[in-house]
This record gives structure tokens, sequence and C-alpha cells, in this order.
């Protein structure tokens, strides 16, 4: 499993508020919610990102309330995963449950930059920074969060794994 894209690049503690703002949280449409992903940080988010793309933050990344909107938001505008130093364990979570990646690697969040196009495989734990040339080793996934993530969230793994259907 992997994921290539541009990188959007954040600072440490970015919160839920900020990935998407609670004046939007009356919806839990993914089609709403990514028209005002990041806006209250990058106000040109929603209008450059592509498919694809990655988000890079540095430390406690998805800080704050504990809202799911956020990592919907985030994955429906298109972003196929997010590097960050550290996330917040609630955030963590949340975008393992509705399938979207993320990763810990404190290098790449400090060398990554803004623009720069990066790979990632999640077998493996490696993040190539294409634009530099240089590979970075975060945390890798265990078989079953690869296989959550795969089957597009818990829910579908659930209903896949267990008899739900």
């Amino acid at each position: 499993m992997k994921a290539k894209g541009h990188v959007f690049k954040y600072g440490d503690n970015i919160d839920t508020d900020v990935i998407i703002p609670a004046r939007y949280l009356s919806t839990g449409d993914p089609d709403q919610l990514k028209k005002h992903c990041m806006e209250d940080i990058d106000k040109d988010f929603v209008n450059k990102v592509k498919a694809g793309d990655i988000i890079v933050g540095q430390k406690n990344f998805g800080c704050g309330s504990s809202r799911e909107h956020a990592p919907i938001a985030i994955k429906a505008s298109g972003v196929s995963c997010v590097i960050a130093e550290s996330f917040a364990r609630i955030f963590y979570r949340n975008s393992i449950n509705i399938g979207m990646p993320i990763i810990e690697c404190a290098e790449a969040a400090s060398k990554i930059e803004k623009d720069d196009e990066v790979e990632v495989n999640f077998n493996t734990g490696e993040i190539n920074n294409i634009t530099k040339n240089e590979i970075y080793i975060g945390q890798k996934y265990p078989e079953f969060l690869q296989n959550i993530i795969q089957k597009g969230g818990l829910v579908n793994y659930i209903n896949d794994n267990v008899g739900g259907k």
C-alpha cells in the first residue's frame, strides 16, 4: 500500500478546529466538509489540493476535540496521507477508523518542505522524498491496520471479516 503526492506543510499543534472549523459541523457529509478543510489556517488549500496530495505536520497533529469530522474532511479533500512527528491519539484512531492513512516520522516531518513530492510505502514505513532524493523511515503499519485502511475503514473491515453482511 502506497501514497504519492505533493506536500502541504503545517506546524505544531494543528487542532481539529483548524482542520474543520466548528461552524461547519452541522453535517457529516464528506462532500460538504471537504469544502472547508484547513480554511482557517490555509484559505487556498481547497483550491490547490489534488487527489493524492500529502499533508505534513509537526508535533501533536489533530489535537483538540475528538471530532471524526477532521480526518473525514482531510480524506474527502483528496489527501492520500498525513505525515507528522506525532498525532493526538484520538485523531490517530479516528483516521484509522475512517480508512485514512497517517504515519509518524520525526525526521520526515522536519525535513520535508512545502511542495516537495513524496511517496510513502505503508508496508515498510519508508517515506521517499523524491524532490530531495532522501529516504526517511517512519512507523510502519501492522498488517491488521493496513487491512482496515485498505477496506476503507473499520466498519467496512468488520463487515467483511466478522460477518456483518
